[in-house]
């Protein structure tokens, strides 16, 4: 019998527990066990090779969530490819940057996006669930036996994962298998995950925050996640209340516990099954995590970004409550620091740049040698975002350093802003910007969306402001609007509002 190599998670379990539910795919229904899924994998290593795609090949998928995902991502691990995932919300000549950028050998996709793959690559392979026949499913059942797994290190590369780019064009950050097992430890502990966790995954797949929080850490456990196509709040919500389902753990970015506590099945909903309730990406408001922990669900919060697996600092539960609003402290196998303009440590609750070290740190941008070596200083990574350590070294993320804007010379981070936005009763989002003043710099806009038949105006949202912000920190403007612009994790994108607002391109922010 041949060596399962170490990273082989899925092949382990599929020996130890083979009847254990891996993946349940609640779109198409499907439900594939250990063994099973170490089956499909095996045929798709197979069909790959058949392909000509070999060690170092890139292999890219458009698809919205699905089990292929898990199935690519694993099938690429055994051949030393790279899996590709592509975020299905760009346009063609977006997707033909990044494509042109990493040069795949293949495209698999969903046929929901047979149009736009069909200008991407003429080699392509196509997902669809409603045949059997299909592309994808002819592959797997005509493959032949898979070649032996190729041994790889922790420093081999599994998958790239393009992020926004400051020059307006995306870097593919290298994710090293390394970086991957050292997330499932450094989450895996914290977040309590063990072979008896089910948890329902929402953010898309094809983001880190998607695919490994805490998706891969579960499977790496020997768990079970029910994967949701698309986030839809109602349907969430009756997935943790169903005691059949037994969800124990769900992580999402603050939007869609904004959107599920703004449903009317919150209230009735049971919670009561839930361990663990993750929440990163973007700085929580207060309400939203003052309202879960009203429900008995304490958001543990946590902070990360492609770079870094993504898990980079994690809130205990036991402090939840204690330190709501704080990201908690770094994990196990990592370092953080705060660092000011010149790259000294500032003192306890001084506000300066995060700065993150460990094993679960990218080494670098898919060719793109100018970035790397940007955003290292001494094997530390520049994060780019605002944040404080208080004297107990918990770390409080402020804001995005470049969504912070100067007025009258005083710094203002949004995030503070909008977490007294959102103590209105009317508002239902929001979010500040800073645009252009003559005497000031910069001063405050104010964009929200009211809740539905809410008489919200200008004045009560600025006079709730004045009695709860210095001055400064004011918006001096608001702007009602249907919705806000998201990505396709829910994290608001300021670009777009500034572009909208004040006619600035801004770089994008990742």
């Amino acid at each position: 019998m041949p060596t399962i190599p170490y990273y082989d998670w899925i092949a382990h379990h599929a020996g130890r527990r083979p009847r254990q539910l891996a993946i349940h795919d609640l779109h198409t229904g499907r439900k594939f066990t250990y063994a099973e899924l170490d089956d499909r994998i095996a045929r798709l290593t197979a069909a790959l090779a058949a392909k000509g795609i070999a060690k170092g090949d890139r292999v890219a998928l458009l698809a919205p969530n699905c089990a292929e995902y898990f199935e690519l991502q694993f099938a690429c691990g055994r051949l030393g490819a790279i899996m590709l995932p592509l975020n299905w919300r760009l346009t063609v000549p977006e997707l033909e940057y990044i494509l042109g950028d990493s040069s795949p050998r293949l495209l698999v996709h969903d046929k929901s996006f047979a149009a736009q793959a069909s200008l991407l690559s003429p080699n392509r392979l196509e997902i669809d669930h409603e045949r059997a026949d299909s592309g994808y499913e002819i592959a797997l059942a005509e493959a032949g036996a898979a070649p032996a797994p190729v041994p790889l290190s922790h420093d081999d590369i599994g998958m790239v994962m393009y992020t926004s780019g400051t020059t307006g064009h995306p870097k593919g950050a290298i994710i090293t298998h390394g970086m991957v097992f050292w997330n499932c430890v450094n989450l895996g502990i914290p977040a309590l995950i063990t072979p008896e966790t089910v948890q329902l995954v929402v953010l898309p797949l094809f983001h880190t925050g998607g695919l490994n929080c805490y998706a891969n850490p579960v499977l790496h456990a020997g768990g079970t996640i029910l994967v949701m196509r698309n986030f839809d709040p109602g349907q969430a919500l009756d997935c943790i209340s169903d005691p059949a389902l037994g969800i124990t753990h769900f992580f999402a970015v603050p939007a869609p516990y904004q959107f599920m506590m703004q449903h009317p099945k919150f209230h009735s909903a049971d919670l009561s099954r839930l361990r663990i309730a993750g929440v990163g990406g973007a700085p929580c408001a207060l309400p939203i995590l003052e309202t879960w922990i009203a429900r008995g669900v304490p958001l543990v919060q946590g902070w990360g970004m492609t770079e870094t697996s993504p898990a980079g600092t994690m809130l205990d539960a036991a402090d939840a409550i204690r330190k709501v609003g704080s990201a908690g402290k770094a994990m196990m196998h990592t370092a953080i620091r705060v660092v000011d303009d010149e790259g000294h440590d500032v003192p306890p609750n001084g506000i300066g740049e995060l700065l993150i070290k460990g094993p679960n740190i990218t080494p670098g941008y898919w060719n793109n040698d100018a970035a790397t070596r940007k955003s290292f200083t001494d094997g530390w990574l520049h994060t780019g975002d605002a944040a404080r350590l208080d004297e107990e070294g918990f770390v409080y993320i402020v804001d995005r350093w470049k969504d912070m804007y100067i007025s009258g010379g005083e710094n203002v981070y949004p995030a503070e802003v909008e977490n007294v936005l959102f103590q209105i009763p009317g508002v239902a989002d929001a979010a500040i910007i800073g645009v252009p003043n003559e005497r000031w710099g910069e001063v405050g806009m104010a964009i929200i969306v009211r809740k539905p038949d809410q008489p919200l105006v200008e004045g009560e949202v600025i006079q709730h402001c004045l009695g709860r912000l210095a001055k400064f920190k004011v918006p001096q403007s608001v702007t009602f609007v249907d919705a806000l612009p998201r990505n396709a994790t829910g994290k608001v994108l300021k670009r777009e509002l500034r572009v909208q607002f004040v006619g600035q391109n801004a770089p994008a922010i990742s």
